[in-house]
């Protein structure tokens, strides 16, 4: 059954069915497939218990855990790459180093927010507990538990080479940051172009991006056969505890954008009349579940309609869909480090839930706006904060993808928006006339 489903899922990708709608097909065959296993093994209380469904789930294993690992292949060269690309060709404008300054203060105190966001609700619903993942009830422990001060000390590289063969995302990017910054301002004093260093990074970033894409592409594959494992190893009650976390990230997502309101608000502008004219390419996001596929429209909205200065747009628009995403790079990897902690029975201490702030915030440089790419934002969180030999445990939240990625993407696009307006005011060339145009709220956007 399971290698016909596979069969299918390819057929139909071979018929060109739209990527969205085979990630929902793969859920759906996922779950009827882990029913069918539950079904005939006629729903045992312990299934891991049953030599049946031990040995049918290895296999799902195969794939499941096989695109889990894919995902993990990706997060050191992705970030690592996307941010050096991001900081070179970065728009040149007036007041560069204000504007570049302003684009990433505003962004990652949105997602600082986000990450707030997300531990709060998860912890406050205890989101994971009682799911007894590990075996004979013992609960697992961080290998090392450090002080907020050495934490931070510790984003500091001093061996870089060791940071990627350890996987310590943070160290990276720090070490992107500083290399990517270096560059641009040996292009900005005119020392040199730079020119070879430049293309080789593009060319690196467009062949890491493809690759992506290729992984992503697997995921109607890894979501079925995640999915089934979960209803075959747990039963019914993993729906049941994903459920919640679905909820969760909703209820996220509704705080959230309140949030952005206030600010905008607080920065004298109208919340309603934004989303008036924001409504195509908010729409968009969630259909499309791609913050990269939104930016042309996004850009245009914010240029055409919302009164944003070209320069601003382009910077804050481009930045906000690689870096500082406030929800795949921001509530869902802090509810998941809920989870996987509880789970996994590491304990939540206020050194914890700072660290985790930081390393989300951080974290959320350098994640490709590409649909399902949320996952790659969790393992780089998981592994900042010491959770990442945990990261198989995420699987039961992949599962359920499909259903968080829609609102995690219109968080995204719309957070974009909403920093491009706060930076524009910030340097003072907001057009708030233009801004408050009503002949402008329902003339076509042009998506070039």
């Amino acid at each position: 059954m399971f290698a016909i489903l596979l069969g299918y899922i390819y057929f139909l990708q071979r018929r060109q069915t739209a990527f969205g709608t085979l990630v929902i097909i793969g859920t759906l065959l996922g779950a009827v497939l882990g029913f069918a296993v539950q079904f005939i093994a006629q729903f045992p209380d312990d299934p891991m218990k049953v030599v049946y469904i031990k040995e049918s789930t290895k296999w799902f294993s195969l794939i499941g855990g096989g695109f889990i690992d894919l995902i993990l292949m990706l997060v050191i060269p992705l970030v690592f790459i996307s941010i050096i690309h991001v900081i070179l060709n970065m728009s040149h404008g007036a007041d560069l180093k204000k504007l570049v300054t302003s684009t990433a203060a505003v962004a990652l105190i949105m997602v600082a927010i986000a990450a707030i966001v997300g531990l709060t609700l998860g912890s406050l619903a205890h989101l994971g507990e009682g799911m007894g993942a590990l075996t004979n009830g013992t609960p697992a422990k961080m290998k090392d538990v450090t002080p907020v001060v050495d934490t931070i000390r510790a984003l500091i590289p001093k061996n870089p080479v060791a940071a990627m063969a350890n996987t310590s995302v943070i160290a990276v990017v720090v070490f992107g940051v500083i290399i990517g910054g270096i560059a641009r301002l040996i292009k900005q004093t005119g020392t040199s172009d730079l020119e070879m260093f430049t293309k080789f990074f593009n060319e690196l970033h467009l062949i890491i991006s493809w690759v992506a894409d290729f992984v992503i592409g697997l995921m109607p594959y890894g979501v079925m056969a995640l999915l089934a494992s979960t209803l075959a190893t747990k039963g019914f009650q993993a729906i049941a505890d994903m459920g919640l976390f679905i909820i969760l990230i909703y209820v996220g997502v509704i705080i959230m954008l309140i949030v952005q309101a206030i600010l905008l608000t607080i920065f004298g502008v109208s919340p309603v009349m934004y989303f008036r004219k924001a409504r195509a390419p908010l729409f968009l996001a969630f259909t499309s579940r791609s913050s990269m596929g939104v930016l042309p429209l996004t850009v245009d909205t914010l240029t055409k309609r919302l009164g944003v200065n070209a320069a601003t747009a382009n910077t804050v628009g481009s930045f906000g869909t690689t870096a500082g995403m406030q929800g795949c790079a921001g509530i869902f990897p802090a509810l998941c480090i809920v989870y996987i902690a509880n789970v996994a029975g590491v304990q939540l201490d206020i050194t914890m839930y700072v660290m985790s702030v930081i390393v989300i915030a951080l974290g959320s440089l350098g994640i490709a706006g590409i649909p399902g790419t949320a996952t790659m934002a969790a393992s780089v969180s998981l592994s900042g904060t010491g959770l990442g030999a945990f990261y198989g445990l995420i699987s039961p939240v992949l599962a359920i993808d499909p259903i968080v990625d829609m609102g995690r993407t219109m968080l995204n696009v719309r957070g974009s928006m909403t920093n491009a307006i706060v930076v524009d005011k910030l340097m003072g060339t907001f057009d708030k006339e233009a801004f408050n145009d009503e002949s402008t709220v329902d003339r076509p956007v042009s998506n070039k």
